[in-house]
């Protein structure tokens, strides 16, 4: 919980927890991952790492082809990525973890 108040994220909490205090796997350890025991706290973020990270990226292409009108390989680039975002969504939505409201949209690339 320490090192999320710190602003970490969970995959960097692991990897700390690995490197700082030799634990090789949390789960092993104390039977949830570094995501439940966040949540048990109240500090987990609202959505999956993974897919804030791709809604990052996805946002910063698209700022980039604001500017570069013609670069055909980001173009390319932003499809592949927006077409993981929508089947990440689709997933978290069979899961439960994602409102069954929320939807990617390109506003919400550009905010994130």
């Amino acid at each position: 919980m320490k090192l999320a108040r710190e602003g970490n994220s969970p995959s960097i909490i692991g990897v700390m927890l690995r490197d700082r205090y030799a634990v090789p796997l949390v789960k092993s350890v104390t039977g949830k991952s570094v995501h439940e025991i966040l949540s048990t706290g109240g500090q987990a973020t609202p959505l999956p790492e993974d897919l804030s990270v791709l809604l990052k990226k996805a946002g910063d292409m698209k700022r980039h082809l604001e500017k570069n009108r013609k670069d055909y390989v980001n173009k390319r680039s932003l499809a592949m990525i927006e077409s993981k975002i929508h089947r990440l969504v689709k997933y978290y939505h069979a899961r439960g973890l994602l409102r069954p409201e929320w939807e990617y949209k390109h506003v919400v690339a550009s905010v994130a």
